[in-house]
């Protein structure tokens, strides 16, 4: 057949194909599952405004992430619920967690949460779930993508750590917040000549660390992956001492750990912090310098403040990216997908990839080596 001739019949069999998925209708239940973050509602806007584009659609809003799909608590959204929220934080459907680890144990209310979530699915007449989450997440909608359901992941975290994806939603917005932190507690510790330990979230990755540490000028960033020694973070403070600096800032994501704790495994780790009455190690760090040098030592918690509040524009982009590429998807029934930054594309990669590892910071990581270019102490030898 002549080539031309059989690439016209391609475009008429794709647009034909178009044309006949625009008319199915798919009826799609989506759900936000662990911490909640900047963009949660900016991607649920983007998957519902793309589909509505795209295809003739139904919405199911599960309540409260997998809590709703094992308990059976959802309704029927209308379009009008997507408008209004790309600048919202927090999430319209709710969240809870529920640890992967415990999603096949049949505990004391002896319910089968997987077989559950399928009846559920089922009763629901759904074509397709959506799940917005970080690791946690994503390992159930693999786990359920296996069990024979049409799952699309979307990668949300303040972490960054989901593996496959160069970034997640809600990390540039937590990058912003914790970097003001940072750039405010500079005055104070100026001013009294103070030791200033900020520990920000992340318990297994430190990159929300890694980068509002540089960016907010920190001079020792501590990080999970990179054991510290607590005689080079106190030698790091006397060399700014000598060099007639009156404070230092700490930046400790809170799954850091010295070179000692590390030997422990990680509730051992948890039950030495309890045992000495410390409620985090940014506590247990603080004492260690004050005892050790004699230095007054304060220590910042800002916690939830830091995944809380609205989407940054990066991360309004960033999530209805994420959310349209997610609906084109859906149009094209290829399930089982997560959606992802590669060398800032939009793509996406097999759930089974993205729940197969956590996202570490590399300890030659590019930023790691920006950071030592420039003074910041990571405690090591």
């Amino acid at each position: 057949m002549d080539k031309q001739i059989v690439n016209h019949y391609n475009e008429h069999r794709i647009y034909s194909d178009e044309r006949e998925a625009h008319k199915l209708r798919r009826k799609i239940g989506i759900l936000t599952s662990g911490g909640d973050c900047p963009g949660l509602n900016a991607a649920i806007r983007g998957v519902a405004k793309a589909a509505y584009e795209r295809f003739d659609v139904e919405f199911v809003g599960i309540a409260d992430g997998y809590r709703g799909l094992i308990e059976g608590d959802y309704r029927t959204m209308s379009q009008s619920e997507f408008s209004g929220i790309l600048t919202l934080g927090g999430t319209i459907l709710g969240t809870s967690r529920r640890p992967y680890r415990n999603m096949q144990v049949i505990e004391d209310d002896n319910v089968d949460k997987v077989a559950q979530m399928k009846s559920n699915y089922k009763k629901m007449g759904l074509d397709c779930l959506v799940t917005l989450g970080g690791n946690g997440t994503h390992k159930t909608a693999n786990l359920l993508s296996e069990e024979g359901l049409n799952v699309i992941g979307l990668p949300k975290t303040i972490d960054n750590d989901i593996f496959g994806t160069d970034v997640t939603f809600g990390f540039h917005t937590a990058v912003d917040i914790a970097t003001d932190v940072v750039d405010r507690i500079h005055t104070t510790a100026n001013s009294h000549g103070r030791i200033m330990v900020i520990e920000l979230m992340g318990n297994k990755a430190g990159w929300l660390t890694l980068y509002a540490g540089i960016a907010g000028g920190a001079d020792i960033v501590l990080l999970p992956e990179m054991p510290y020694s607590l005689d080079s973070v106190i030698s790091s403070i006397e060399k700014r001492i000598e060099n007639h600096h009156r404070f230092t800032i700490i930046v400790i994501a809170e799954g850091a750990y010295d070179k000692a704790m590390a030997k422990m495994k990680s509730k051992e780790r948890v039950q030495f912090l309890k045992d000495k009455n410390f409620p985090s190690i940014s506590y247990y760090l603080a004492s260690e310098i004050e005892s050790k040098t004699g230095l007054e030592t304060r220590v910042v918690m800002p916690g939830h403040y830091v995944r809380g509040g609205n989407p940054s524009p990066y991360d309004r982009i960033l999530s209805t990216q994420f959310g349209s590429y997610a609906a084109r998807l859906i149009e094209k029934e290829k399930y089982g997908q997560t959606v992802a930054m590669v060398d800032g594309l939009i793509t996406s990669n097999p759930l089974k990839v993205a729940a197969s590892q956590t996202k570490f910071v590399p300890k030659d990581h590019q930023m790691v080596k920006c950071g030592k270019d420039i003074g910041i102490s990571f405690g090591q030898e």
